[in-house]
């Protein structure tokens, strides 16, 4: 395997194909945005295809579907397909770097493209203490609505839930709604803003959220993990087996439903700043004739992400302080010399290793139209990220 990695990393200078890997759901129905054919989107017992994830080592959490469901594998020219997961395994040094290798296991964020017809159910994600009861990380998260796309028939989240219910100290006051599993009136109790084109949201563990249907590029900590609080979504009444996924066996015993509760931080969904902290907008740090560079997923040092768009024949020369992934958005040119191409799976993906990223690299724009890419870094890369929240104009 380090052989193959080597000789991998040598043929364009660390700068890696990636294929597309292609995600299945089977509790809501797919937005058909992600530029498959319909016979792409139908995989019969699994569901349907809703997600893509990008540059990933992590396996998507479904009772149906491949071993490898979710992990990313780098393409090479002599067409040779190697799992990122085990190529991270086998070398670390030579794609994270010998110093962040020593102290992170692995990438450590999932970076994806989810595409719902519905909003997603009113779920939430463990914080860390629950989530290692289960041997799984905890799942801070943001989004980002990338422009030009259809927004779907509810673009909306709900957030959280009202002040009022933590201000009282009613803390059961979801609780019927996980008993009974019948509806969807748990969402009365929570709170909805727009999702808008170019803007997004930095959610921590603990949090409440019912995603609306705008196509979401995300960035998150490693993890697929949830506990479902919604029963009934798009006309279906859901398993309530997800209510429980990531529950212990000994607190589902102890507590029951109660035990979701648990992993509800009251003060974070309540808080009546919510949007003002939560909120995220790009942030200029590269503004150059026909260059801008914008910092979209910020707000942690979890994982951060940047927007950069070049205008036809714009040019720039980038550094990095290490290894990440690069999803292109639309247009064509080359990254390192590597020739990419928006929208057409198996050209628009790459992973940068640290060595390519640290040293200068030129990102062209060879074509006729705006090229628009992004870029996906893992925890402790960027300490310039800034906070999330919105700012003074």
């Amino acid at each position: 395997m380090h052989d193959r990695i080597s000789a991998a990393l040598a043929e364009n200078g660390g700068i890696l194909k990636l294929d597309a890997a292609l995600v299945a759901r089977d509790w809501l129905p797919p937005g058909r945005r992600l530029g498959l054919t319909e016979e792409q989107y139908n995989v019969g017992e699994r569901g349907f295809i809703c997600e893509r994830w990008l540059g990933s080592t992590t396996h998507a959490d479904n009772k149906k579907g491949p071993a490898d469901e979710g992990v990313s594998y780098i393409r090479t020219e002599a067409g040779d397909r190697i799992n990122l997961e085990e190529a991270i395994a086998a070398a670390p040094e030579l794609i994270m770097g010998a110093e962040y290798a020593s102290t992170h296991d692995g990438l450590g964020r999932l970076a994806k493209i989810y595409d719902f017809g519905a909003r997603i159910p009113f779920h939430i994600h463990p914080p860390t203490a629950e989530a290692a009861k289960v041997g799984r990380n905890s799942k801070d998260e943001a989004y980002y609505f990338p422009p030009g796309v259809d927004m779907g028939a509810h673009p909306e989240t709900f957030f959280g839930v009202h002040p009022y219910i933590v201000r009282d100290q009613d803390r059961e006051i979801l609780l019927p709604y996980l008993e009974e599993w019948k509806d969807d009136a748990i969402l009365k109790h929570a709170f909805a803003y727009q999702q808008v084109a170019e803007e997004g949201f930095f959610i921590d563990s603990g949090i409440l959220h019912a995603p609306g249907t705008a196509l979401t590029i995300e960035l998150q900590e490693d993890s697929d993990t949830l506990a479902m609080f919604q029963a009934l979504n798009a006309g279906e009444i859901i398993s309530k087996d997800l209510l429980y996924k990531d529950i212990s066996d000994t607190d589902r015993e102890e507590l029951g439903e109660r035990a979701a509760l648990r992993w509800v931080d009251w003060e974070a969904n309540g808080d009546p700043e919510f949007y003002s902290r939560r909120h995220i907008a790009p942030v200029p740090f590269k503004t150059e004739p026909g260059v801008d560079e914008s910092w979209i997923f910020c707000g942690t040092q979890k994982f951060s992400g940047k927007r950069l768009r070049l205008a036809p024949g714009a040019r720039v020369t980038d550094i990095e302080k290490g290894v990440f992934n690069i999803l292109v958005w639309r247009g064509e040119g080359t990254v390192g010399g590597v020739p990419v191409r928006g929208e057409v799976l198996g050209e628009d993906e790459l992973l940068v290793v640290h060595e390519a990223a640290v040293r200068e690299h030129e990102i062209v724009n060879t074509g006729t139209e705006e090229l628009f890419l992004i870029k996906f870094f893992g925890p402790d890369i960027n300490d310039d990220a800034p906070d999330a929240g919105i700012r003074a104009a």
